[in-house]
């Protein structure tokens, strides 16, 4: 029963894709979502996932579901598989729904929270009529998030599943008193994200640690951009809870010429 309440007091659809706004591929997914669930709320978590990038996704969708209410039915669509033999999947963790390929986009959000519930995707009754080798998006996660948006258990729409296919995280590596991750996303201003977290530098004083990116030496994490001057380069920890490096008023990544992968280390000394 506490599980339908959530579903019925949310009454949220979120969508992640890497579909972009040029083309009409997130209208007709709304048109879908609305015409089963008219009263539904649809938001646009993010339409510019780097194509075919299901990492990029993960990351996004991570850091991003927490902040809606528990019932929450998310749909994350970054398919490079779609037409294979990639399963569909629809699972449940921490209250929220999630509705997405079977690629890995849920990696970083299972890891450390094991689903109460997953179901691969087989009940046709639930998908549009005329399901599209290459729209998996529109023909069987729209609809079925907007079906689960209305209340149905998982349970209807195929049978459980003990595995699900699981990313290959970067994680930090720590060596007395040092820490070494990477770069795993950069947002549209240039910023640097790493997968070093707080809690990860409990051993280093963070006032006056070096942190060393591209060549270039940060010297401390710092509170906010403004506690540097313009174009200047700092390291603080962002609204994601993880370690970036940025320029004020400026793009870290144009400026180190960095990317994802690119090596980060913060050592004490």
């Amino acid at each position: 029963m506490k599980n339908a309440m959530d579903r019925k007091s949310a009454r949220i659809i979120t969508l992640l894709t890497d579909f972009g706004l040029r083309d009409p591929y997130v209208g007709q997914m709304k048109g879908v979502i609305l015409g089963i669930a008219p009263d539904v709320g649809v938001v646009d978590l993010t339409h510019d996932i780097a194509p075919q990038d299901v990492f990029d996704g993960a990351y996004v969708l991570k850091s991003s579901y927490r902040y809606f209410p528990r019932g929450t039915v998310h749909v994350a669509v970054v398919d490079p598989g779609v037409g294979t033999e990639r399963k569909a999947i629809a699972l449940r963790a921490e209250g929220h729904y999630f509705v997405v390929p079977d690629n890995g986009i849920v990696s970083l959000i299972t890891a450390d929270t094991p689903p109460a519930e997953v179901v691969e995707l087989t009940n046709r009754e639930y998908f549009l009529p005329d399901v599209s080798w290459t729209f998996h998006g529109r023909d069987i996660f729209a609809p079925v998030a907007a079906h689960i948006a209305n209340g149905m258990a998982l349970r209807d729409f195929g049978e459980s599943l003990q595995r699900i296919e699981k990313l290959d995280l970067p994680r930090p590596r720590h060596d007395r008193e040092c820490v070494r991750g990477e770069v795993i996303h950069i947002d549209r201003f240039g910023n640097l994200i790493t997968n070093i977290r707080d809690s990860d530098l409990v051993m280093i004083r963070k006032s006056q640690c070096k942190i060393r990116i591209a060549d270039k030496i940060i010297k401390g994490v710092k509170s906010s951009y403004g506690a540097v001057g313009k174009r200047e380069i700092l390291a603080l920890f962002g609204g994601s809870g993880l370690l970036e490096v940025s320029v004020n008023l400026g793009n870290a990544a144009a400026a180190l010429k960095a990317g994802k992968g690119t090596h980060v280390e913060v050592t004490s000394r």
